[in-house]
């Protein structure tokens, strides 16, 4: 049993998908859950209302990741409320999905700075509420490691955030607070059909997973449970790919 009463955890992009799967599980499980969400209020709202429904605690609290001002916001609203945060889970994600061809500057600046920097900066306003160790996972995907058709500045955002958390786990280790990554297969969320290949993605993924079926927002909502849980106090440094035997089939 998994036990995190007592715990405060912050899960990024926690109003949809798999940061909203996340935060459910979390609060399942005991812990007080703060949702940041940017755009979807209304999504967020609801978040609230059903952990609260439960039995649970959650708080939402806006701040777009990508705006340091708004990040410095967001954590004087926490520290005003908590006095501890024992769990990161970085998923928020956001990007432009063009041919290389077709993209500026400024779309790899968002992604960048949303899909990677962000967690530098969380991580730097985290630490003086984390005296007593804690686990931060950050959300990645497996553009990060291979070419996806239209994925260019979001894969390569992907894959600085994984040398982040490689980065991150060597100075945070000796503070008893492990970093790890983990890496999720296709999952049908609100994202995947931003893609103008979204069919093609999913036939594919369906095609080529040994398990026969598509990674869902639970598959990886369970697999960071367990990271941020007792029985992975040894798990550090590593990024865990979830998504059915995917990435093993070529």
């Amino acid at each position: 049993m998994i036990d995190l009463q007592g715990k405060v955890a912050l899960v990024t992009g926690g109003s949809r998908g798999i940061g909203k799967a996340v935060s459910q599980r979390l609060a399942a499980q005991g812990a007080e859950v703060i949702i940041n969400y940017v755009r979807h209020r209304t999504n967020a709202s609801e978040v609230v209302t059903e952990i609260e429904t439960r039995g649970g605690r959650c708080v939402a609290i806006r701040a777009n990741l990508a705006d340091e001002a708004s990040l410095d916001a967001m954590f004087a609203e926490i520290r005003s409320r908590y006095s501890r945060l024992d769990v990161i889970v970085s998923n928020a994600a956001s990007g432009v999905l063009k041919p290389v061809t077709e993209l500026k500057s400024r779309h790899w600046d968002w992604a960048v700075n949303i899909n990677a920097r962000a967690l530098m900066l969380i991580t730097q306003q985290a630490l003086p509420l984390m005296s007593s160790g804690g686990r931060i996972v950050a959300v990645s995907s497996i553009g990060a490691v291979r070419a996806v058709s239209n994925y260019t500045v979001v894969g390569a955002s992907k894959g600085a955030l994984e040398s982040l958390v490689r980065h991150l786990a060597v100075e945070l280790g000796p503070l008893g607070i492990t970093v790890n990554t983990v890496s999720a297969g296709v999952v049908d969320t609100d994202a995947l059909k931003k893609f103008p290949n979204r069919e093609e993605i999913i036939a594919t993924a369906m095609a080529r997973t040994p398990l026969g079926r598509l990674t869902t927002p639970d598959d990886v909502a369970d697999l960071i449970l367990f990271l941020c849980s007792d029985l992975a106090a040894m798990v550090h440094g590593q990024t865990l790919v979830v998504d059915g035997g995917y990435a093993v089939h070529g």
